[in-house]
């Protein structure tokens, strides 16, 4: 199930987006290192769109950016 989230991006001068935290049920989660990023599809909740494969307490995760909206795989 796709959780949409709230996302803290920053925005360089080329517009590349490099998101710094998600706001996951009102609790705030620092993201600690973005590995890779490339086009992809979500094979669990279906969606296409930008993912980041990111590190949160180092455990490594994947972030959706579709259409300006950001979600997460629901575990």
């Amino acid at each position: 199930m796709k959780k949409y989230v709230k996302v803290t991006v920053e925005v360089n001068e080329n517009g590349d987006k490099k998101p710094l935290s998600i706001d996951f049920d009102g609790k705030i989660y620092n993201i600690d290192r973005v590995i890779d990023s490339k086009p992809a599809v979500s094979m669990k909740v279906g969606g296409v769109g930008i993912r980041y494969t990111i590190r949160i307490n180092g455990i490594e995760t994947y972030l959706y950016s579709e259409r300006n909206k950001w979600f997460v795989e629901e575990k």
